[in-house]
């Protein structure tokens, strides 16, 4: 299992942002390997977000990426919001990757 991190600083209007991210999430909830997902507003910053969603494996998570309906939806957030997106496995204790 991998999980996708993304924090999001919404630069642009912040009702538009949540309409498209909610269509975004709609659309990787059905992919092949998606387990869930869920989104943090940080506290004191209307305007940042994490994004946190738990897949399969890292395979799943890049072909729901290279997907045309995924590129459309992420055309729309790229002057609303600037993303600092990563995708992460478990680490034990000592640092090192357990998947």
């Amino acid at each position: 299992m991998v999980t996708f991190i993304n924090k999001l600083t919404v630069n642009g209007d912040i009702e538009e942002f949540l309409r498209i991210k909610q269509s975004m999430t709609a659309f990787m909830s059905a992919q092949p390997g998606y387990r869930g997902s869920s989104t943090l507003r940080q506290v004191g910053q209307h305007n940042v977000f994490i994004e946190m969603a738990e897949w399969d494996d890292a395979a799943s998570h890049q072909a729901a990426l290279r997907s045309e309906e995924f590129r459309a939806l992420i055309k729309g957030l790229s002057g609303l919001a600037t993303a600092e997106p990563g995708l992460y496995e478990e680490a034990a204790e000592d640092g090192v990757g357990r998947g």
